[in-house]
Parts: C-alpha cells; sequence; structure tokens
C-alpha cells in the first residue's frame, strides 16, 4: 500500500504526453478511417484510431492498462500489414515504423514506472513481444524482392548477321547513335570487369544557365553527337557548341541570339529544350554540277532547330552559318503555320537527315487551346534548304509544297520526338502526337488516324507508306515519345526488318518497319466507357504481347511516411474515379495510371542488336486529370506548367488540371518503387530481369542512399563490351549496368541532374568515353546547371 502511495505521487508527464500523442493520432485516424470507410475503404484505420486513443486515454489517465491496449493494436496493426502487402519493406514503413518507435518508448522506464497498477508484467511482456513482432517483421522484409526479377542472358550473339558500319565505331552521328536510333555502340573497352574503374576525365560548362524569365520546364536533355573529330551539342536556348572530344576545350560556338519577340515572352511555353542536334556530311555524295559550289562552301553540316522557330545550318568545321541554305542559313519554320502563342510553336527535337533531305517536326503546347498551329512535318534539300515536300497529317494526300498564302491544318497532330530513317527500304518513321488539348477530344477532325502511333512516310515524296495507332481517340496524353527503334530481328520465321515503339502507356509495340504489320502480338482490350457529355472513349484499346503496362493500383498501394498521410493517399484514392488504364477525364477527377510522364517517354530504348536483348528504364508514376469547366476555368490557379495550374483548353467545354498524384507532404501516394532498369530478350519477348534503380538521395534533406527505385527522364545506351549505361534519375549519377543481368557496375557523382540520354566515343588518344550533359530538370526538380560530364578509364601506364 505505501509504495503504490509513492507511485502515485510520481510525476506522470512522460507517459501522460504520450497518451497526448497517442490520443490525437488515434482520434486522426478515426475521422479519416470514417470517412475512407464510407467510400468503401479499408476498415482498419476505425478500428485502429479507435484502439490507439483508448490506449492514450488510459496513459493519460495513468493506467498501465494503455500498454496492454498499445500491444494489443500494435499486434493487430503487424498482422494486418503483413496481410495487405506482406514482406515489402517500403510498404511497411508508414504502416509499421511509427507505432514501432512509439512501442519502444513506452517500453522505457520512464514510461512505464509511472503507470498503476504496478504488479502488472503482462502488458509489459505483451508490448515487448508486439515491439519485437513489428521490427522483426520489418527487418525480414529486407530479404523479399517484390517485383524484382533475378535472370541472366550470356550470349553475346544471336544469329543476326552484322550490319555494315554507317559510320567510325568511335563516332556517335546521330542522335540515336545511327538513323536506326538503337543507342548501341560497337565499342568494347569498357567491360562488367572494368566499367567500376571509371573516372571523370574532363568536364565542362556551357554558361547557359536558366535566367529569371525562363519558364520553370528549362531541360537540358541534349545528347551530344561525336563526328568530324569533335563533339556538337546544343543549349537550352539553342546554342550550339563544339568541343575537342579528348579534353573539352571548346572549339568553335554559335550563339543563335534568339528573337525577343517568339523566344522570350515564354506564354506558351512547356519546354525551354533543345535534345540535340544534325550531323550530315553532305560532301560524300555526288552532287549535280550546279550544287558544286553550295556544297563545297559548307560540306559538313549541323542543323540546329531554335527555340524561336528556325532551322539553321552550320559549317560543322567552323560554326558559321551555310549562306547558301536557306535565307543565309536559316529556315523560318514559321510560315504558313499562322498564330501561334510565343514559344507555342518550334521544334525541340533534332531534324532527321537523309542523304538528299533534312526533315523536321515541331512541338505544339499541349492543353492552350483547341485552336493551335499544324502538326505538319516538312523536308528541305539538306543542301539549299528548298522545301520539297510537307506532310500535314490533316491533309494527308498533299504533299506537294504548300503555296503562298496558304496555311497547314490548324490542330492537326504533330511530331515532336525524333524520328527513324531507313534509308535502304526509303522510308522515315514518326512517333506521332495528338490533337490538343490532350483530354478533350469531342471536336477533333475525324478519324484520328494519325494521331499517337507511328506513321512511315516515304522519304522522296512524303506520301504515307503505312501507320499504325497505338491509343485510339487519345484522352491521356499518350502520345509516342521515344525515337522509334530499327532493328533486324530474329524471329520464329527469320530474321525480319523491325520497329520497336516504346509507349506510355507500357507496351513496345514490334512491327514489320517495311509494311506496318505487327510481329508481336497486339490485342484489342476492352476500355473502360463513360465518358464527359459530349466526348467519346474508344471501346477498346491494343495491348502489345511484349509490355510493361502495370497492373491496376489498388487502394493498398497508396504509401506515405505516416499512417496519417497514407489514409489521406487512400481517401484520394478512393474519391477518384479509376477504372484501371484509359478511365475517361472527369470533372471528379481521374486517377491517371501510368501518368502522362509515361511507362517510356522520349528517352525511348536501347537495343543490342548482335545479343538481340533491349535495355529499358521503365517509370511508373501516378497523375490525376481534373476537368475544370470552362466557365470556371479563369476563377482557378493560373497555369505555370503542363503540371501546375488550369490548363485553358480555349475552345473547349472544360480546362484540366493535370498533376501527379501527391501526398499532403508532397510525396507519391503510390508506394514505390517508381522506377526500374530492365532486360528484355527480343527473341521470346520475356522480361530476363528487373531492379530498382534510383536514389531519394538528392530529394531529401538528409542525403538517404536506399534504392528505392525512382522515376528517371532520359534514354539508355548499350555497348558491345556488355555495359548499358544510364542517367536521368532523381538523383544525380551516371550508372553502368551489366547488359547480361543488370547489375550495377558503378555510378559516377554528377554536380546536377542528369536528364539526358548518355552518349559514348573514341577519343583521338584511344580510349573509350561515356559522356553525359548534367544540367537538370525543371519539371523533375532537379538541380539545373550548365555541366557537360565525361568519363573514361585510367589511361594505361
Amino acid at each position: 500500500m505505501g509504495s503504490e502511495v509513492v507511485r502515485k505521487s510520481r510525476p506522470r508527464l512522460f507517459p501522460t504526453l504520450i497518451g497526448v500523442v497517442l490520443l490525437i493520432l488515434g482520434l486522426a485516424l478515426l475521422a479519416g478511417g470514417i470517412s475512407l470507410m464510407r467510400m468503401g475503404g479499408s476498415l482498419y484505420y476505425v478500428i485502429a484510431g479507435a484502439g490507439f486513443a483508448l490506449s492514450g486515454i488510459l496513459l493519460i489517465f495513468g493506467r498501465r492498462a494503455g500498454v496492454g491496449v498499445y500491444a494489443l493494436f500494435l499486434f493487430a496493426t503487424t498482422v494486418w500489414a503483413f496481410w495487405e502487402i506482406r514482406l515489402d519493406w517500403w510498404q511497411l514503413v508508414p504502416r509499421l515504423a511509427l507505432w514501432f518507435v512509439i512501442g519502444v518508448v513506452l517500453l522505457l522506464p520512464a514510461a512505464r514506472r509511472p503507470l498503476l497498477p504496478l504488479k502488472k508484467p503482462l502488458h509489459t511482456v505483451g508490448l515487448f513481444f508486439a515491439v519485437l513482432l513489428a521490427g522483426a517483421t520489418a527487418v525480414g522484409s529486407q530479404y523479399f524482392q517484390y517485383d524484382e526479377i533475378q535472370g541472366e542472358q550470356t550470349r553475346t550473339e544471336a544469329g543476326v548477321p552484322r550490319v555494315p558500319a554507317r559510320q567510325p565505331e568511335g563516332d556517335w552521328q546521330s542522335y540515336g547513335r545511327t538513323p536506326f536510333g538503337d543507342r548501341y555502340s560497337p565499342l568494347a573497352q569498357i567491360t562488367p570487369q572494368n566499367a567500376h574503374l571509371l573516372k571523370p576525365a574532363w568536364r565542362f560548362r556551357t554558361g547557359d544557365l536558366p535566367g529569371p524569365k525562363d519558364p520553370k520546364e528549362i531541360t537540358a536533355e541534349n545528347t551530344p553527337l561525336k563526328a568530324n573529330g569533335m563533339l556538337y551539342l546544343c543549349t537550352p536556348h539553342s546554342k550550339v557548341i563544339a568541343l575537342d572530344p579528348d579534353t573539352g576545350t571548346e572549339i568553335w560556338r554559335f550563339d543563335p541570339e534568339l528573337s525577343t519577340q517568339n523566344a522570350l515572352d515564354f506564354k506558351g511555353w512547356a519546354h525551354m529544350t533543345c535534345r540535340g542536334v544534325a550531323y550530315h556530311n553532305v560532301g560524300a555524295y555526288p552532287i549535280d554540277k550546279a550544287l558544286k559550289g553550295v556544297v563545297n562552301e559548307c560540306p559538313k553540316r549541323i542543323f540546329v532547330p531554335t527555340a524561336d522557330t528556325r532551322l539553321i545550318a552550320l559549317n560543322a568545321d567552323t560554326g558559321k552559318p551555310c549562306e547558301n541554305f536557306g535565307d543565309e542559313g536559316s529556315i523560318f519554320l514559321g510560315a504558313n503555320i499562322g498564330d501561334f502563342t510565343a514559344g507555342g510553336y518550334f521544334s525541340t527535337s533534332p531534324p532527321g537527315v537523309t542523304r538528299n533531305l533534312v526533315i523536321i517536326g515541331a512541338h505544339v503546347t499541349d492543353n492552350e487551346s483547341t485552336d493551335e498551329p499544324s502538326g505538319v512535318v516538312r523536308a528541305f534539300d539538306v543542301r539549299t534548304g528548298k522545301l520539297v515536300w510537307n506532310w500535314d497529317s490533316g491533309d494527308p494526300t498533299n504533299t506537294e509544297p504548300i503555296l503562298p498564302g496558304l496555311e497547314y491544318t490548324r490542330n492537326s497532330p504533330n511530331m515532336w520526338s525524333v524520328m527513324s530513317v531507313d534509308e535502304k527500304l526509303g522510308m522515315l518513321y514518326l512517333p506521332m502526337g495528338n490533337q490538343t488539348p490532350d483530354q478533350w477530344g469531342a471536336a477533333r477532325k475525324q478519324p484520328e488516324l494519325y494521331s499517337a502511333g507511328v506513321t512511315a512516310l516515304d522519304i522522296a515524296t512524303g506520301k504515307v507508306r503505312w501507320t499504325y495507332q497505338f491509343t485510339h481517340h487519345d484522352l491521356w496524353d499518350m502520345d509516342v515519345g521515344g525515337q522509334p527503334t530499327l532493328m533486324d530481328l530474329n524471329t520464329a520465321t527469320g530474321i525480319k526488318p523491325a520497329l520497336l515503339a516504346s509507349t506510355k502507356q507500357g507496351s513496345i509495340y514490334v512491327l514489320d518497319r517495311s509494311n506496318g504489320t505487327p510481329i508481336v502480338p497486339i490485342k484489342e482490350n476492352p476500355a473502360p466507357q463513360g465518358a464527359m457529355e459530349g466526348e467519346f472513349t474508344a471501346p477498346t484499346q491494343p495491348l502489345s504481347a511484349l509490355n510493361m503496362t502495370p497492373a491496376k493500383l489498388k487502394e493498398s498501394d497508396m504509401w506515405g511516411v505516416t499512417p496519417i498521410d497514407q489514409m489521406l493517399c487512400r481517401i484520394t484514392y478512393r474519391s477518384l474515379r479509376y477504372d484501371g488504364i484509359y478511365t475517361p477525364p472527369s470533372t471528379k477527377g481521374t486517377l491517371v495510371y501510368p501518368g502522362n510522364m509515361g511507362v517510356f517517354n522520349w528517352g525511348g530504348i536501347s537495343v543490342d542488336p548482335m545479343r538481340q536483348i533491349a535495355f529499358l528504364s521503365p517509370n511508373y508514376m501516378a497523375f490525376v486529370s481534373t476537368l475544370v469547366p470552362a466557365t470556371a476555368v479563369g476563377a482557378g490557379p493560373i497555369r505555370v506548367s503542363e503540371t501546375n495550374g488550369v490548363q485553358p483548353n480555349k475552345g473547349a467545354p472544360y480546362g484540366v488540371i493535370l498533376k501527379p498524384l501527391l501526398s499532403q507532404l508532397g510525396l507519391p501516394c503510390q508506394a514505390p518503387p517508381w522506377g526500374y532498369v530492365a532486360g528484355v530478350d527480343l527473341t521470346t519477348n520475356k522480361v530476363i530481369w528487373k531492379h530498382k534503380n534510383g536514389s531519394i538521395r538528392d530529394n531529401t534533406s538528409i542525403p538517404l542512399p536506399f534504392n528505392m527505385g525512382v522515376p528517371s527522364m532520359g534514354g539508355p545506351i548499350s555497348t558491345a563490351g556488355g555495359v548499358a549505361f544510364l542517367a536521368g534519375t532523381l538523383d544525380q549519377y551516371l550508372r553502368a549496368y551489366d547488359i547480361s543481368n543488370g547489375k550495377q557496375l558503378w555510378a559516377g557523382r554528377l554536380p546536377a541532374g542528369g536528364q539526358a540520354t548518355p552518349m559514348t566515343y573514341t577519343g583521338k588518344d584511344g580510349r573509350q568515353y561515356v559522356l553525359i550533359v548534367a544540367g537538370g530538370h525543371g519539371s523533375l526538380g532537379t538541380r539545373q546547371s550548365d555541366f557537360v560530364m565525361a568519363f573514361a578509364l585510367p589511361k594505361s601506364p
């Protein structure tokens, strides 16, 4: 009796504080859990909220029973977490971490001793075992790798004849190295055995940094070229720089001096981008006598599209404009286009170049209006700049050069990415966008034959040879972002000329590039219906048998740092319309998964044509699109970017708010991983390995090195040495991987975000270099700068 009186007199501040915390957390879970339950969601939060709140009340009143109640609900929470998501460590964090920590605190003598009654050891024992179970579950989960595939493909040849070299082995003369866009180099100096020895060889700063008037989405997505003994790169503001490939020393620089009217008012900008330049040795081909002087004046050329709607030809030796091309070296691409908002029409990607033509499309701003410039693709004489043909998807049969005073079809589907070329077959292949606005298509010109697919044009005439659509009546911005990859594919019926198109929805469509027929089966699957009044949706959507399309998201896939924000993400999930991929946009808000960032975007894929293995970097990020009645567009937040503010869609009955599915803390509501690297055996169409890729080291105040698997924006490359390279992740690294099994071999630290596709080349010193532009990306929020980084193996002694 006396000891109990003494215990009553001891201060209970510490357990009381714990009780207050538990009561607040419990009530928050209870309130949110009731809302979730009414939406048809999990009952756990109601039950757990009541239990933890009861534990808190008992602790506040100094009752040891509060420990026992807490032990019971920690045990139940652990069992529930295991039942819902098994041993997935990152999924267990919001379910168990906070409760585990509070349980450990309650085991401290300072928390237990002031509590009454004295002789109730079962409460403490129960809590000890509940904490032990929760901790063991978390620790044990680290040994399980869900959604990863361990495998290996060690072959170096797959029975495909070697393609004759189109360029010196040590060069990288096109955006995808060759016009085939395979992003494969025959260099083999860097191997899985020595890749870990890679070191910085040199760095260069372009001096082109984001300015005060620049849009948020200024991006450094450039892949430099190695040709003519130099490196050629462009900057976000369309400047072209030639570097010495061994030292990074600047040789020449060209500044297009962007027009204020067309490039610096930024009213219609989506991305301030230059993904690359094109190189062409005009003098390598026979020419007419009449053009000999034109070619001799500028035999090797760099073609650069500028942000103020020009295409400029430069002398690759000197950086001076080729004055006999167009108007003193320049073609104005705004001709016959009609009105557009400054920044709303320009070419972000390098043109395609053939023996006689330079061919270019353009970016058109998404979701500004229903009356945007044409998506016309134009071919100019590579020597003189004279318009040879134009293919307007809104008037596809009329490819003769447009007459003065006429205008191309407004709002026709465009080609903003990188085309591929097969001169032997006489075709070029366009990855097509769609008609704007993205989320409202009721007024689009029918039929939408040439949108969201690949169209093959005759090089000489621009006439359509074939077309294949990958998304019918696209309402989700599922345009084809990646450059189509061309290769000779070893199939069960022999070697075929193949085209591989990686897409935002996750399918990799494999077609015979000579006629557009599927090599890998494509099945039309039923699609969700129930569009807004006045709109419609396609009854089916095509799915390739080779795909990395994610499974439908479930409520249990929602994530957060704590149980509270995970619960709020579950409530958000339940509040949205979601019937799986291709759920129609709505005023309620529609969950779009995969989001418009895509499983695959402009970075595309890399293919090793000898091994017949594809190296991929799929992303999985959910977005939300919410239609806003036109009468309310002006009342919403002003458009700042494509994912910030109300996109006006002027002329449509609805604007749209498009944003990632994020928690209240600004973290993804869906559980990680969000990004992988993967290998596909193209002879069997099987994923042979898949691993999480990248960390959040550079996205938190504490540099956490955990390999969570984060999104990447940029493409991969592979080499004959069996090593693949990829940057692009949210953390600032260029990584090397063993292409046979996906094992990470090396990670080179970058001074800024590397949201670009790397390339590799041989220097004059005989060493193999790997190059990446590290300038960051405004939309992803990575550190922005102006670095070009080269890595190589140490010099031999």
